[in-house]
């Protein structure tokens, strides 16, 4: 016998839970013979029997319970639950020139949703008896079918449905990814759990019908039942709904407009499906055809051109997800995208590659040709090449000269530079000794250029680059930068060159219109802007480099100010600047290169570009007359003798004629470039009487760097 004796001090003892008890004092007497215990104030305990099997199964059970009670928890919480509301793919965007000519379209066929209690009965039994039989009984996962489908699988015998309910299908195209593996397929039982618990079945229905493929480019019921048979899904017949239940499975490979034959033939396995759920009789089931199809094309157009791929993600940024296909109007003008179009078609480029974006001095993009055969590359040349600008980069070189307080007739030396790390030399090394800084920017000097650029410090250049709005980066230290050395794109350096043509900075370029700028907007977002002088000088230097310098054959009979740029080794040919005057002034950027960046054969920026420039301008800007829309306004004829309008006092002369070019100076009198007998000539008229000399022209390969 034993004795379990308390503990003396009467205290009540409180333990742990994971803790053991003490053992109370034990005192042992013979088993025989008259001695009894002293005292026993409480019942021996009972012998603790061990822990079964049962129980180390109920505590797991438990346990398990426990943590999916968690992650059912933790979806309710995380996952969007609106997201099931959403399209699974972008919808359809349609894309509008000015004039509302559709020129692209792009993203998926959707239409409103469904709503089930609307639905003819046979409709969604078509698709329960095919995909989900016991839709309507089970609470997400139907252990039934999956061990139907693992049956089939394994006995050969071919599968009707498959072991996926409905639920896991709008659980797995909603909100996971397409990846086949064990750890998704328990994710997709998860939210299929938390969807039943959150919606109704009828909602997991809507949303399963009005998200689901059907093939060609189409989803949702409402979208296909209108895209195969032109009519609405309230109004399908029979053999309409078995059609496109069928197409579920496999839809690119039975859509019915391209395999007629096999969406035939999975047809008939719905019927049969049908028939086993009790939904039609077998002679019912005989007697059904199969539907004829109603396909009225409506998306004949391109699914995509250089303009449309750059602004579509601007598109879907302004308009919320939905089911709605959406037609917008751009800012493309069809206009000058011809005219863009044209100009490049008649250039002479060899094998080059070539881009042309236009734009107003706010931004705004009215034509973009990112390359020469979109079908055979839809890389974008203006938006996604990042080339060395060449010289057009000195824009920045001067800028910072003439805000540093230098004025366009101050001097600057064009002779060589013998000293130092970087010894650049000019095209076709040319010297002048002492010129005016307008000079240096007209004949594009580099030297200077590095001068220049020395004089008024690499942070001064670098900030006037992103005060314009380039992003790209800029070499610091480097006296290369002033010649164009650092990449970035042709629409970074264009909206540069648009920041000076309206002087307001930076310009961020964009495909559609821009709502009016709120007084709060216009006072929390001043634009940068230069002081009227250095504006005004800068525009002197550009309409320099045009009538008298690199860029000759860009010039126009209008306002026309630009630069030229070729870079190192004649790799890109560039030629940016600006014409006209008001409404009418366009910026325009072209590039012409090689995608794998070898040298130019016989193209500078002072050449091929400058003549696609001065082709789209002329057609763009000097011959447009002015809209029936617009007040009447005091314009010259533009198919006439117009006046120039940098010397506006100098009486009207015609100019322009065949590849004549005439320059006026005020200082050297009249100058007329032209050719005679294919000899380039120039005929010079000023105080010393008349002179005719033969013209040096530029050699291509010595261009402006």
């Amino acid at each position: 016998m034993l004795e379990r004796t308390p503990d003396s001090s009467g205290k009540r003892r409180w333990f742990w839970p994971l803790r053991s008890k003490p053992k109370a004092d034990t005192v042992f007497y013979e088993p025989y013979g008259d001695a009894i215990p002293p005292r026993i104030d409480e019942p021996i305990a009972p012998l603790k029997k061990p822990r079964g099997k049962w129980w180390w199964f109920s505590r797991g059970a438990a346990a398990a319970l426990f943590v999916f009670i968690l992650l059912v928890a933790y979806l309710a919480i995380t996952a969007p639950l609106s997201k099931s509301l959403q399209p699974i793919v972008p919808p359809q965007i349609t894309l509008l020139t000015t004039d509302g000519q559709p020129f692209a379209r792009n993203g998926a066929v959707v239409d409103d949703p469904v709503e089930v209690a609307k639905l003819p009965d046979h409709v969604t039994e078509a698709f329960m008896a095919i995909e989900d039989r016991r839709f309507y009984s089970h609470w997400g996962i139907d252990p039934r079918g999956l061990a139907r489908a693992l049956w089939s699988n394994m006995s050969g015998s071919g599968m009707m449905q498959g072991g996926s309910t409905i639920t896991q299908q709008l659980a797995k195209t909603t909100f996971l990814t397409p990846e086949r593996s064990l750890t998704r397929k328990a994710r997709e039982m998860l939210i299929s759990f938390w969807l039943e618990a959150w919606l109704t079945k009828d909602e997991i229905f809507e949303r399963y019908l009005s998200n689901v493929y059907f093939g060609d480019n189409v989803y949702g019921l409402r979208a296909a039942s209108l895209h195969y048979y032109y009519r609405q899904p309230e109004n399908l017949d029979l053999e309409q709904a078995i059609m496109l239940a069928g197409l579920v499975q496999a839809p690119s490979r039975l859509a019915p407009t391209r395999n007629p034959d096999l969406a035939a033939k999975r047809a008939r396995l719905v019927k049969s499906a049908m028939v086993n759920a009790g939904y039609l009789t077998q002679d019912e089931a005989d007697r059904l055809g199969t539907p004829r199809l109603d396909v009225r094309a409506k998306n004949a157009l391109p699914t995509g051109t250089y303009f449309a791929d750059w602004a579509m993600p601007q598109a879907r940024a302004l308009t919320d997800l939905s089911y709605e296909s959406l037609t917008l109007t751009t800012t493309l003008d069809s206009r000058l995208q011809e005219i863009a179009r044209r100009a490049i078609a008649s250039a002479p480029l060899g094998q080059a590659q070539v881009a042309l974006v236009a734009m107003r001095p706010d931004g705004e993009i009215v034509a973009m040709i990112g390359g020469r055969d979109y079908a055979k590359s839809a890389f974008n040349r203006v938006t996604q090449a990042k080339r060395q600008p060449g010289s057009t980069f000195k824009l920045f070189v001067w800028l910072a000269a003439l805000r540093s307080g230098m004025d366009p007739d101050d001097k600057v030396d064009d002779s060589p530079i013998t000293k130092g790390g970087y010894l650049p030399k000019n095209a076709g090394e040319r010297y002048r000794g002492e010129i005016s800084l307008k000079d240096a920017f007209a004949r594009s000097s580099n030297v200077a250029a590095v001068r220049l650029f020395g004089q008024v410090g690499d942070r001064a250049v670098i900030r006037e680059a992103r005060n314009l709005g380039i992003k790209s980066p800029l070499a610091e230290d480097d006296p290369s930068l002033a010649l164009g050395t650092s990449t970035m794109t042709l629409m970074e350096l264009t909206a540069a060159y648009a920041g000076v043509a309206g002087n307001r900075w930076p310009v961020e370029p964009y495909a559609f219109k821009k709502d009016e700028q709120t007084w709060a907007e216009w006072l929390f977002d001043w634009p940068g802007r230069y002081k009227a002088d250095t504006h005004a000088d800068m525009e002197k230097l550009l309409r320099s480099a045009v009538n008298e310098g690199t860029g000759r054959r860009a010039m126009l009979s209008i306002p026309n100010f630009g630069k030229t740029g070729t870079s190192q080794n004649n790799r890109d040919a560039l030629f940016v600047g600006y014409a006209g005057d008001g409404d009418d002034r366009l910026v325009v950027g072209v590039w012409i290169g090689n995608d794998d960046n070898t040298p130019l054969k016989g193209i500078s920026g002072g050449s091929t570009p400058a003549r696609i420039w001065k082709d789209f301008m002329q057609q763009a800007v000097q011959a447009r007359k002015p809209a029936s829309s617009r007040k009447p306004v005091v314009r010259p004829d533009p198919e006439g003798p117009v006046v120039p309008l940098d010397l506006p006092e100098i009486p009207d002369i015609p100019v322009n004629v065949g590849d004549t070019e005439v320059r006026i100076n005020g200082d050297s009198g009249v100058r007329v470039g032209t050719e005679i007998g294919g000899v380039p000539v120039d005929l010079r008229i000023d105080g010393d009487g008349v002179a005719i000399e033969r013209r040096r022209e530029e050699n291509p390969a010595e261009a402006d760097r």
